[in-house]
C-alpha cells in the first residue's frame, strides 16, 4: 500500500487537562480491485498490473456488518417472569465485624463481602447499569475504629436458595473475623437498607487515667441543651442536631477511674450523623473549656454497634430480621 497525499479524517479528544489525542484515518487504496487515484485498477494486494481506464464501472459497495455493541460485554442474568414481573429473592444476612478490623474501611469491607458471596456460589442477580454491579445493599457505613455484633447486608437472588443452606455457604466462604450468624428472606418491596435501618444500640469503653463519670455525664447534658453539636471533619463543618439524634444514654455502675463504661441510642438524621467518638470528643472539650475535670486523661477508646432496628412511625422497634 502506498500513500499519495490523500486526505485524511482527524479525530481529537481530551482528557480534560489540556492534552489532546489525535488519531488519523487514511483512506487505503489498491486492496479488493479499488481503483488508484488515476483510475488504474489494482490486483494482487495492490501492485499494479495493467493501465486500462475504467469505463464508469464502480467499484462494488459491500455494506459492512453490523456489530452488536452488547456482543463483548456479559449478558443479564435471566429471571423468573412472573405476573407481578421479574421474581427477585431478597436475602438479608446478618454479620458480625470483630474488634481486629475495626479500623477496616466500608469500602474495602464491601469488597470482601462480595468476594465471599461469589465463593459462596450464591445465584446473586447482575445490575441493569454498564458496570454491571452485584446486587447487593449494605446497612449504614461503621465509624472507623468502631467494631459491630450486628450488621446487615441486603443479596439479590435470582433462584430461591434455602436461608439455612445459604447461610452454610456464606459461613464456609467468610473470614472469621467477618462470619453470618443469621439469614432469612425479606419483602423485596422495603425500602433500601442504609435509610430503612434508622435505629442503633452502641457500647463505648473510654480508657485512660484520672476519669470521672460524673464528668461525662456533665459533658453530655451541656450538649444536649445546646440541642446541636458542631465539628469539623477534614476541611468541612459538620452541624448534628441532637434533638433528632440523641436518643438515650446509661453510664455503667462498674465504671472506675481508668474505663467509663456506657450505653447510646442514636437514630439517623439525613443531614449529619452522630458518631460516638465524636460525642465523646466534644464533651470532652467543652468540660475542658468549663474547668470541669476527669475527661482530661483518655487515652483511647472502644465503640461497638450492639445492635440495629427499624423506628416505625408508631414508636415501636422493629428487628431486622
Amino acid at each position: 500500500w502506498r500513500f499519495q497525499g490523500l486526505p485524511t479524517a482527524r479525530i481529537s479528544s481530551s482528557n480534560g487537562r489540556g492534552h489532546h489525542t489525535r488519531l488519523h484515518v487514511y483512506f487505503l487504496y489498491g486492496m479488493c480491485g479499488m481503483p488508484d487515484l488515476e483510475g488504474r485498477q489494482r490486483f494482487d494486494g495492490g501492485a499494479l498490473m495493467t493501465d486500462t481506464q475504467l469505463e464508469g464501472v464502480a467499484p462494488e459497495v459491500v455494506e459492512p456488518a453490523k456489530k452488536d455493541w452488547r456482543a463483548g460485554r456479559p449478558q443479564i442474568q435471566p429471571e423468573i417472569m412472573t405476573e407481578r414481573g421479574a421474581e427477585i429473592f431478597r436475602l438479608r444476612v446478618a454479620y458480625k465485624k470483630d474488634d481486629r478490623l475495626a479500623f477496616l474501611g466500608h469500602l474495602e469491607l464491601i469488597g470482601t463481602i462480595e468476594r465471599c458471596v461469589r465463593r459462596a456460589q450464591l445465584p446473586f442477580r447482575v445490575g441493569n447499569g454498564f458496570a454491571k454491579r452485584m446486587g447487593v445493599q449494605f446497612s449504614q457505613a461503621l465509624p472507623v475504629g468502631a467494631s459491630s455484633e450486628a450488621e446487615y447486608f441486603d443479596l439479590k437472588l435470582t433462584e430461591y436458595v434455602d436461608p439455612d443452606e445459604a447461610l452454610e455457604r456464606l459461613l464456609s466462604a467468610t473470614p472469621p473475623a467477618l462470619a453470618p450468624f443469621a439469614a432469612s428472606y425479606v419483602d423485596r418491596s422495603l425500602p433500601a437498607l442504609e435509610a430503612w435501618l434508622n435505629a442503633a444500640h452502641w457500647r463505648c469503653d473510654i480508657l485512660g487515667e484520672g476519669l470521672r463519670s460524673d464528668a461525662l455525664r456533665w459533658g453530655f447534658e451541656d450538649l444536649l441543651a445546646k440541642k446541636e453539636l458542631t465539628y469539623m471533619r477534614g476541611d468541612k463543618q459538620k452541624v448534628v442536631n441532637l434533638e433528632t439524634t440523641f436518643a438515650g444514654y446509661k453510664i455503667s455502675e462498674s465504671s472506675s477511674e481508668t474505663c467509663i463504661s456506657f450505653e447510646l441510642d442514636t437514630l439517623q438524621d439525613p443531614r449529619a450523623a452522630l458518631r460516638p467518638a465524636v460525642l465523646i470528643y466534644e464533651a470532652q472539650r467543652i468540660a475542658a473549656q468549663a474547668g470541669v475535670d476527669g475527661l482530661q486523661g483518655i487515652d483511647s477508646l472502644k465503640v461497638c454497634r450492639v445492635s440495629q432496628a427499624h423506628l416505625s412511625e408508631n414508636g415501636l422497634l422493629v428487628k431486622p430480621l
